[in-house]
């Protein structure tokens, strides 16, 4: 199970750290004879698959035709990244990876481990050989840099065959050195009939699963199991074994006992990380693109779980701007009433509130005109010459106001002329910024600028 020449290069102390890793590492199982009518391992943990073909879903990765079977067939697997949210099997994936290559797989967990765990770990794994063992590094993300920089030269060297686990996005939380040395496969949300499928088959299984208990459930109930479990297969295993755990041997899941469950149910949403971002960006867009539904759905998600509002409505302030802007100027003030409302009320009752601004600005006429001209006028300021202030509107109180050359041309006060257009120009250089947009209220606007541009052309010929 090691290479005999790596004993010759490890220091004494080394030695006396690895055979006592070892040593635990023959300890018996919780599963084990040994521990018959004691406490076992939790449900999940017990059905975790032990082959390829007991993995659930997945087949975009493992499926018929894919590459890495092939690999793990042959033991041909190097370096792995693997990516996907909570309960989607990437442990699972690697200790298949490592079973069916008759390998062991060490594990380190970035979220309690340090910088020095992680190198006797890595001592271990070359003891034992990179042909024989895998490095398993769960919630890889939470490694800092110089932490994910100790695992380089080993598997930059072929010493250590490194599978890492993440479930956040690998491009931005693992450092690029360490991706270009790795495959990076990427899992997805367990499906409802894929949970409760594996749900009805723990309930049959005599061996691992909860068979004794001689326990049944409708297909219906444990569809809504596997509804709550939000393609999270661990949670939907630990749902099922509380439930059971509470009924006598041979009684039937009911309905009436999930929907006690149901209303206790957490919504998945890791403040301050990727569901943060993307939750928020999802009810950006689903408003830009007038859907109320998916809009009010997306602000849901976010207040249940625990976003605060004041971060909901500074986005639906630059929101009334960005997107409806002058289509509906209403907007940036329905916007600010519920920022103000919400540092004001709070929690619960402001929900009211927020739900009142997402669904009108959902359904506003929208205009990014704003957006774009101030955009179009940065811009111009950095590709052309910056234009001076003409003469004629330059302010003319105070010190300034004797400074006038002779012969310079003087303010024409708009209300002075019909429709308040005196044709006086307000740059030396005519610029076409805004274009207003059809919607909404801006279409009136359209009309206005077109009349008086003609207004101001006939009084400049």
């Amino acid at each position: 199970m090691f290479s005999p020449n790596s004993l010759h290069t490890l220091k004494f102390n080394d030695l006396i750290f690895i055979f006592s890793m070892v040593q635990k590492d023959k300890e018996f199982s919780l599963d084990s004879p040994q521990h018959k009518g004691k406490a076992r391992r939790p449900l999940a943990e017990r059905m975790r698959p032990r082959s390829i073909k007991e993995v659930v879903g997945q087949s975009h990765i493992i499926g018929e035709g894919c590459l890495l079977p092939n690999l793990i067939k042959e033991n041909r697997v190097s370096n792995l990244i693997l990516a996907g949210p909570p309960g989607s099997g990437k442990t699972t994936l690697a200790s298949v990876i490592a079973t069916e290559g008759n390998c062991k797989l060490l594990r380190v967990n970035a979220v309690t481990s340090n910088a020095s765990e992680l190198r006797e770990t890595i001592k271990l794994v070359k003891y034992y050989g990179s042909e024989n063992c895998f490095l398993f590094v769960d919630e890889l993300h939470r490694f800092n840099k110089a932490q994910q920089d100790l695992l380089l030269p080993d598997v930059e060297s072929g010493e250590v065959r490194l599978i890492g686990a993440t479930t956040h996005n690998p491009r931005y939380y693992i450092i690029d050195p360490l991706l270009s040395r790795s495959h990076l496969f990427t899992l997805k949300s367990l499906g409802v009939e894929q949970i409760s499928s594996a749900l009805s088959d723990c309930l049959s299984d005599m061996n691992r699963g909860l068979g004794e208990r001689k326990c049944s459930a409708s297909k219906e109930v444990l569809e809504s199991l596997a509804l709550m479990a939000e393609g999270d297969m661990r949670r939907a295993y630990n749902l099922l074994e509380t439930m059971v755990e509470g009924m006598p041997d041979g009684g039937e899941l009911s309905a009436e006992e999930v929907a006690v469950f149901a209303q206790e149910r957490g919504v998945r949403y890791d403040r301050g990380e990727d569901e943060h971002y993307d939750t928020a960006s999802a009810l950006i867009k689903s408003m830009r693109g007038n859907d109320p539904d998916a809009s009010v759905y997306w602000l849901a998600k976010m207040l249940a779980g625990g976003e605060d509002p004041r971060f909901i409505a500074r986005r639906l302030v630059i929101f009334a701007s960005e997107d409806v802007g002058l289509a509906d100027s209403r907007a940036l003030l329905m916007a600010d009433a519920v920022f103000r409302a919400c540092e004001t009320i709070g929690l619960p009752e402001c929900e009211l509130n927020l739900a009142h601004v997402v669904l009108f600005l959902a359904t506003c006429p929208k205009s990014n005109s704003a957006t774009l001209a101030i955009g179009e006028a940065k811009r111009a300021l950095r590709e052309q010459p910056v234009q001076s202030v003409p003469s004629s509107i330059r302010d003319r109180h105070g010190r300034n106001r004797k400074d006038r050359e002779e012969g310079e041309e003087g303010y024409l006060y708009s209300h002075e002329f019909p429709e308040n257009i005196s044709g006086q120009q307000y740059l030396e250089k005519p610029l076409n910024l805004y274009r207003p947009k059809s919607s909404g209220a801006e279409s009136a606007i359209a009309e206005r600028l077109e009349k008086w541009k003609s207004l101001r052309d006939s009084l400049n010929k």
